[in-house]
């Protein structure tokens, strides 16, 4: 003997902490008693049509599941192998010790549920008492009863033997469980972790099953196949209606077997929620209620129900392990989804209309995370515009060959702009809107315009045909422009819009990230692209006030500046305090300058336009003629004289 091997010594085992740690904090949910014990009946029916095939024929399969609200007790009874004696001290209480997988490593059978020998623990969760009676089909003239108390002491002793063999469990609830000793809730619940079970189970007197569904891909109706499988959906989505529902193949290559039907919910917005929602059964008992995390991260709108035998459950079966089983199924669940969007188009127009009315935001996330989708919905998904809901090729004709974005969170003098223009823009703040656009206009080989960037306003702002002269410019950005705002004279339509002032997105993005509050606001990876993003500018322009060369109301106030008009500085505080009101109207933040100035200003400006009039001699030069400075009056002719009528 080595000297290793004498110091051996045996580890000691704290049963009554084992079962106490097992029983209360290994399952997420009281629940999951229930299905643990529904699924040893099954497992028991499974067991006694492989030991005994000439016995089980014609023998009627059932689980029933009944309550007692009085005395606060629930029982599940199988008519399956039943048990002996020595089963009951071997199996049932022995932990970690399970006849079901030992059975299935003999026979290979894949119908066995259990894998572990730990769900009957799980009764001791929610029962402060649990007793089972059983009768063994291969000893039907003895019953043996078991009763235990908390799972760490235990009694056998003799029972009538049951009319037919199978078992009896019956579960004293814990006073914080009673309320699960409600047949309507029990039939709501096993409704759910028993619809794929093939022996039928029935709560309380019921005649019906609670999973008597018909399941699509089992029973292959020789009706319309979509039917049922939007009869399925129905039954089983607990939250949305189903808008289509296509099926989950085995995949060809043998990497996963999960079959199982996937539909579209008509659920809420993906911006607002994640409402992915797929459950994961295995050999027909639910695993994982919420496996959102095996369908694709753009998949919002997807509900489903899935089931294999590859996959790998956790000890508490409420989970899979993540192996290689689990990355070929997610592999396979974006191909299904995939290839149902394309089948619902080609086949089911009218349901894809209604995908596409709820899902359109959701839709266009999608179509940048894989190319066959973009391809399916570049010219068909809609997007959210200043004019409703468009398409892309919609936006495109309506700006004459070009797609108009507005960067800001809607509004803005870009909008107002456009409004007058009757130009849809696209709304650059929603979810993935700006980078579809973007795509499509490589894909279509046309111009996007982003409004509120630089490029974008060299876009929408031409340059005047010519410049300017710096003492009218200097005089004008005096007289117009506030702090951070650059006067740039330009060329726009409408040319009855004398000017518009436009925010730097930019700029604005630029001020958001690096406020002190940023870090703990944007995630440290995001945060970092966008200051590199922004780094290019020095934020120090807020916004440009463009001013438009081609409108008859600057022809003329920059004509009283030259001709030295006395009402040229009361016609640009009016034309600023304009500024500012239209802008408080339209912009999405702060406006930009004093509203309460402007206001005033705009009486100012009124009542230096209705003041008496104040003779003025020729030989000065001036005229007061602020009706023309302000656009009202003739507009001059084609060679810049005043019209034939105007009063002189």
């Amino acid at each position: 003997m080595s000297e290793g091997q004498e110091n051996l010594r045996t580890t000691e085992v704290d049963l009554g902490g084992l079962v106490s740690v097992l029983a209360t904090h290994l399952y997420s949910t009281p629940l999951v008693a229930l299905r643990e014990l529904v699924q040893n009946a099954h497992d028991s029916h499974t067991r006694r049509r492989l030991e005994d095939p000439d016995g089980s024929t014609g023998r009627p399969e059932l689980i029933r599941v009944t309550a007692d609200p009085a005395r606060g007790s629930i029982a599940i009874e199988d008519t399956g192998a039943g048990l002996t004696e020595p089963e009951i001290h071997a199996y049932l209480a022995t932990v970690g010790t399970g006849y079901t997988r030992m059975l299935r490593e003999v026979t290979g059978s894949q119908e066995l549920i259990g894998a572990f020998g730990l769900g009957f623990l799980s009764a001791f969760s929610v029962a402060e008492e649990v007793t089972v009676t059983t009768t063994s089909h291969r000893e039907p003239g003895l019953g043996h009863r078991y009763r235990s108390r908390g799972g760490q002491q235990y009694t056998v002793d003799p029972a009538p033997a049951r009319p037919r063999p199978g078992t009896l469990v019956e579960l004293l609830l814990k006073p914080e469980h009673r309320q699960l000793a409600d047949e309507q809730a029990l039939r709501e619940v096993l409704g759910r972790y028993c619809v794929l079970l093939p022996v039928p189970v029935h709560v309380g007197a019921d005649e019906q099953p609670v999973n008597g569904v018909p399941v699509p891909w089992r029973d292959r109706p020789a009706g319309d196949p979509h039917a049922a499988r939007m009869a399925f959906a129905a039954a089983f989505g607990r939250r949305f209606e189903p808008l289509t529902a296509f099926p989950l193949e085995p995949a060809a290559d043998g990497s996963t077997d999960a079959v199982g039907l996937l539909w579209v919910q008509d659920g809420g917005s993906y911006g607002s929620t994640d409402n992915r929602d797929l459950a994961v059964y295995l050999r027909g008992m639910l695993l994982a209620e919420d496996a959102r995390d095996l369908l694709p991260s753009w998949a919002g709108f997807i509900g489903g129900v899935i089931e294999s035998n590859l996959l790998t459950p956790t000890a508490s079966r409420e989970d899979l392990q993540r192996d290689e089983h689990y990355r070929a199924l997610r592999q396979a669940l974006t191909e299904a989804v995939v290839n149902g969007l394309y089948e619902t188009a080609r086949l089911h127009p009218a349901a894809w209309r209604r995908i596409l009315a709820r899902h359109g935001q959701e839709l266009l996330g999608a179509a940048l995370c894989d190319d066959r989708l973009f391809t399916l919905l570049a010219d068909d998904v809609p997007v959210p515009t200043s004019q409703g809901d468009l398409t892309a090729g919609a936006l495109r004709a309506a700006g004459s060959g070009a797609v108009h974005v507005a960067l800001g969170s809607g509004g803005g003098f870009e909008e107002m702009l456009y409004r007058a223009m009757r130009v849809p823009i696209a709304r650059g703040d929603r979810y993935a809107v700006l980078p579809f656009l973007r795509r499509y206009a490589q894909l279509r080989d046309c111009r996007i315009v982003e409004l509120g960037s630089e490029s974008g306003n060299k876009e929408l702002f031409r340059e005047p045909e010519q410049p300017l002269p710096a003492d009218q410019a200097g005089w004008l950005a005096a007289a117009l422009a506030e702090p951070g705002e650059r006067l740039v004279p330009a060329r726009f339509e409408p040319v009855g819009l004398p000017l518009v002032l436009v925010p730097d997105r930019e700029a604005e993005l630029k001020a958001r990230i690096e406020d002190d509050q940023a870090d703990a606001r944007i995630p440290s990876a995001a945060l970092r692209l966008a200051r590199a993003f922004t780094a290019r500018t020095d934020g120090t322009v807020k916004a440009r006030l463009y001013l438009n060369t081609d409108s008859p109301a600057v022809h003329d106030l920059l004509r009283a500046y030259r001709e030295g008009h006395t009402g040229a500085a009361t016609a640009a505080g009016l034309l600023r305090s304009v500024k500012v009101i239209m802008a408080a109207a339209a912009s999405d933040g702060p406006a930009a300058g004093d509203l309460g100035a402007a206001l005033a200003g705009i009486g100012t400006a009124v009542a230096a336009l209705t003041a008496p009039a104040v003779p003025v001699d020729p030989a000065d030069g001036l005229s007061v003629d602020l009706d023309r400075l302000l656009g009202l009056g003739e507009s001059n002719g084609p060679d810049g004289t005043r019209g034939e009528n105007e009063e002189r």
